[in-house]
């Protein structure tokens, strides 16, 4: 954890907010649920959204992280969770989630009629923080359950057993984005409980930085050619002359993996970028972006120092 801490110091983030983090650690000290206290295998690197980010759930808010594809939602969460050293739970909508599916069903235990919590109770118990992936997946009536736990009731009050209050450390960090097939507006009542961040594109600094920091033995004229690249895809996105298919943040990380695991870079890249478009002429389309920078042919010995 006091990695975390560190990196935020090179993020230039300021010593008294470090201090305010350490303060809350200090009061809320999780109890029971250390295995769910991610060790993140990434780090979010942007030092405004930090800034924003931190000093909202300090005040007590809720979030909304709001961007498209690749700019590190859920990266960003997971790392929030780790900064203040607290156990995630990660509820994943669709379009059927219900209020049982959230907040807890009926069953039987001993011979008698229990609750058994769904994840919402179970972090509002242990003051969790709760990463809602995906919010404007479900259906909005479904989430009208979730109105008094995200206010400034912080309740649970389920039919037919004891209202549950928030421990005071439960904190809801909620991500979304639009285009996705099922994706729907969200309900303003909904959106009027959250503190909404509207997440940047990721940077060719950042992902080169992100590069290297997965991998400090990459070439660092590897790493600032594929973060260019990844921005060129980007653009071409943006532009609509591909879909977002080829737009693959996690596709281009694995790739680098594999070569450092002895596939050559052309390769790599086609597995984890290339044939994530399925439309013959789009894939065509992307191999050239890649081919007009990359050397396809280059293997371990060149991508990585020896």
């Amino acid at each position: 954890m006091q990695d975390m801490l560190e990196f935020l110091r090179s993020e230039g983030i300021d010593e008294r907010l470090i201090g305010e983090i350490e303060s809350f650690r200090r009061e809320h000290p999780a109890t029971g649920d250390e295995r769910r206290i991610p060790k993140p295998h990434f780090f979010y690197y942007g030092k405004e959204i930090w800034l924003k980010a931190l000093t909202a759930l300090l005040a007590g808010e809720n979030l909304l992280l709001v961007g498209p594809k690749a700019t590190g939602k859920n990266v960003l969460a997971e790392n929030l969770s780790a900064v203040f050293a607290r156990p995630q739970w990660d509820v994943s909508f669709y379009l059927n989630t219900d209020a049982a599916s959230l907040i807890g069903t009926d069953t039987f235990r001993g011979g008698e009629v229990v609750l058994r919590e769904g994840p919402i109770t179970q972090c509002a118990k242990a003051g969790g923080f709760g990463v809602l992936d995906e919010i404007n997946m479900a259906k909005n009536e479904s989430l009208a359950v979730l109105h008094a736990t995200l206010d400034f009731r912080r309740i649970i009050d389920v039919p037919g057993y004891d209202r549950i209050s928030l421990q005071p450390a439960t904190r809801f960090i909620a991500t979304m984005n639009y285009g996705y097939a099922g994706t729907r507006e969200l309900n303003e009542a909904l959106a009027s409980r959250f503190m909404v961040i509207q997440m940047p594109v990721i940077t060719v600094e950042n992902l080169k930085k992100l590069l290297l920091n997965q991998h400090p033995t990459l070439q660092e004229k590897y790493a600032d050619q594929l973060a260019q690249l990844f921005g060129e895809i980007r653009a071409k996105c943006e532009s609509a002359e591909i879909s977002t298919k080829a737009l693959d943040l996690r596709g281009l990380l694995a790739a680098v993996s594999l070569v450092e695991n002895g596939l050559c870079l052309g390769d790599a890249l086609e597995l984890g970028i290339v044939n994530k478009s399925f439309d013959d002429f789009e894939r065509q389309l992307v191999n050239d972006i890649i081919s007009a920078r990359i050397d396809g042919s280059a293997g371990r010995g060149e991508v990585f120092l020896s």
